[in-house]
């Protein structure tokens, strides 16, 4: 269950982070903009149910296709919490998605047996938030990690989002998952879409190939509201 959970658990520390350091703020206008720029302007295949966002497709596009698309270096690393494998990520501290300014974060789908190679080969390890360490690749890992499809791209805009907004910009939701008083889950799973709304901190949009969104977004989500409810009974499974 540790590769699905690793989506939802990520979100958990984007969410820490989008609340300690700000992002400039701007409003969300109407202007004419490249029809797949904006966050809300997602294509779906109707054949084979491929979604395109931002002018990259989840599960498909590599990271170097990312890096035609946005420009520029992306810190590149694997984000691991005490105990966890983690993700291979590449981050960028700014973006522009048409008159929208924010955060990017590429989840690459690096399997296991890449990963464990890959931070053997690392050249450091530097610690983030509590026990999070980002680990540095060696320069031909780098190389590497350009080959490798996105399993999700998170966005987090530099303007404040609501209910109001989402619903106009996205949709109705088919679910929302109240995960506490001040955090919910907007999900869109023929969009492939989940939308973490945060009263207290920035939002974050969360994409993946919507074949995929069960397995890495609401089956998680799902397990870890099963978990908060009755503590010991998940630990007596997971025993």
């Amino acid at each position: 269950m540790k590769i699905f959970l690793s989506v939802v658990a990520f979100t958990m520390l984007l969410l820490l982070v989008s609340r300690l350091l700000p992002l400039p703020s701007q409003s969300i206008g109407t202007g004419a903009v490249p029809d797949n720029a904006l966050p809300w302007q997602i294509r779906v295949d109707a054949r084979t149910g491929q979604s395109e966002v931002f002018g990259l497709k989840p599960g498909t596009s590599t990271l170097f296709e990312a890096r035609q698309r946005f420009g520029g270096e992306p810190d590149i690393g694997i984000v691991a919490a005490r105990d966890e494998l983690g993700n291979l990520e590449a981050y960028y501290a700014q973006v522009s998605m048409g008159p929208l300014q924010g955060r990017l974060i590429l989840t690459l789908d690096a399997d296991q047996e890449t990963l464990k190679a890959m931070r053997a080969r690392a050249v450091k390890a530097e610690y983030m938030e509590s026990a999070t360490r980002k680990i540095r690749l060696s320069p031909e890992d780098v190389e590497a990690a350009n080959r490798i499809p996105l399993r999700a791209i998170s966005f987090i805009p530099g303007t404040n989002l609501d209910d109001a907004i989402l619903r106009q910009r996205f949709g109705t939701p088919e679910e929302v998952i109240q995960h506490s008083e001040t955090l919910s889950h907007y999900l869109y799973p023929k969009l492939g879409l989940d939308i973490v709304l945060d009263t207290k901190g920035k939002e974050i949009l969360q994409y993946v190939a919507p074949g995929e969104f069960e397995t890495r977004i609401r089956a998680p989500l799902m397990q870890q509201e099963k978990t908060a409810q009755n503590p010991r009974a998940s630990a007596r499974e997971g025993s």
